[in-house]
């Protein structure tokens, strides 16, 4: 059964996506995030005031003076077809003041200090960066977002192995290592060694996306990947396209930029098409056959748009599904407002997938690494 995708009010998760999927049919960009942010001001003001609707809308989504024209157009083109024909004065009244950041820790009241027109702000880059969508980072991000997920600490479950360890509390006595300590008491045998049945890390295996659609994510994902490598032993990375390509010998590098700079050199249809259905399928051939996914947990970073197949892709979901000992799929658009699963690909996959996550901003990258640790 496909997991559940929650949603909020449905009247405003209506308004989120058709609103902005109109300003995205106008030229204006807006980023998973952003539409977050959006319809939690949609949720605090309501939908019934055009005003505060309005300046919900301009508040969160306009980032750039240049855009205000294209939002009230779209504003008002969306409203008037959508029936509620909303009253909004458009002209601005700007009041000038004067910002002091304090980013240091220091006494806020130095940067206001006799003057009551500065106001001093405190942040943290670290929280900043937990919600932001990867989408829009800068490289000067990119790079913090980097050290972040380095210290993410992925722990892959543990499974039983066949080897047993020793253990005071064991079920099962070890006669040789028994015999051996009564050898260091003069034969006489003082205390009986037990074992216990071992446990040994998952394998880990991330299948990642590296089509044009995904390229945003990806160039963060794949820090993602290189963190996974080298933190732990048992992980293979494989880059999903045009076809197949392994990436783990190329993120073995502990200098994360040599790392990412050799794996997009190995992957020739990087930020090409993606035929996500074959793809998988010559991972199930190549590497599934040989027991890499037996027993894995096996995590597909790809927003789920695919020019294959779809019978095909499903064919091969349920193949990855059956060998794997969980499939989790990240999708970085399923945190946009109103999002169903409903690509060709995406849908296929449902079917087959344990959990569904989003892989949009940091902080679902933790909530990732919490389910692989489960």
């Amino acid at each position: 059964m496909a997991p559940d995708i929650a949603t909020g009010s449905p009247e405003i998760e209506r308004i989120v996506a058709g609103f902005v999927y109109c300003l995205r049919s106008g030229g204006l960009t807006v980023p998973v995030s952003v539409s977050l942010r959006f319809r939690e001001a949609l949720e605090a003001v309501g939908v019934d005031d055009g005003e505060l609707v309005y300046w919900a809308g301009r508040s969160t989504i306009v980032s750039r003076p240049e855009d205000i024209a294209m939002y009230n157009a779209m504003f008002m083109a969306f409203f008037h077809h959508d029936g509620r024909g909303f009253k909004v004065r458009f002209e601005d009244e700007a009041e000038s003041a004067s910002l002091g950041v304090d980013d240091d820790g220091g006494d806020g009241d130095a940067a206001g200090e006799g003057d009551d027109d500065v106001i001093a702000l405190r942040y943290s880059a670290a929280e900043i960066l937990g919600e932001k969508d990867f989408a829009e980072f800068t490289a000067a991000e990119l790079n913090e977002a980097t050290k972040v997920m380095a210290r993410m600490r992925l722990q892959p479950a543990r499974r039983e192995s066949r080897r047993r360890v020793p253990s005071r509390g064991g079920d099962r006595l070890d006669l040789r290592r028994t015999v051996r300590t009564a050898m260091r008491h003069a034969g006489e045998p003082m205390r009986l060694e037990k074992t216990q049945t071992g446990s040994r890390t998952r394998r880990l295996v991330l299948l990642l996306d590296v089509s044009g659609s995904m390229e945003p994510y990806a160039r963060v994902l794949i820090r993602y990947a290189h963190a996974a490598v080298v933190g732990r032993g048992r992980v293979e990375v494989f880059a999903l396209g045009t076809r197949l390509t392994r990436m783990t010998r190329q993120l073995g590098s502990h200098d994360v930029d040599e790392a990412v700079s050799d794996a997009a050199a190995a992957v020739v249809d990087w930020s090409g098409g993606t035929r996500l259905g074959e793809a998988i399928g010559s991972f199930n051939d190549e590497w599934g056959v040989r027991g890499m996914a037996r027993g894995s947990i096996v995590v597909v970073l790809s927003d789920g748009w695919d020019r294959g197949d779809p019978e095909h892709m499903s064919l091969e979901m349920e193949r990855l599904h059956r060998t794997a000992h969980r499939v989790v799929w990240v999708n970085p658009l399923k945190a946009s407002p109103g999002y169903e699963p409903i690509a060709r690909g995406m849908a296929a996959a449902m079917p087959h997938i344990d959990q569904f996550l989003d892989g949009h901003c940091l902080d679902s990258l933790r909530s990732l690494s919490e389910a692989i640790a489960a």
